[in-house]
């Protein structure tokens, strides 16, 4: 395995970062708000099928 010495090291992390595209602030700002957008649908979408679930159980241990 080939070594390299702490200045080539951060050198080729610079040049790798220099490569990396960055988001814009209204890229991540949407993006932020569709993973909150989507994270309260399912929440009310397992909210709807835990009470689904419930009513049945409900109905179906008062038959005994």
């Amino acid at each position: 395995m080939a070594t390299t010495n702490p200045l080539q090291f951060l050198q080729q992390v610079r040049a790798e970062v220099s490569k990396v595209t960055w988001p814009s602030r209204r890229e991540v700002l949407v993006t932020s708000a569709m993973v909150f957008v989507m994270a309260m649908l399912t929440a009310i979408f397992f909210f709807f099928v835990d009470w689904l679930i419930r009513l049945g159980l409900q109905g179906l241990l008062g038959m005994f």
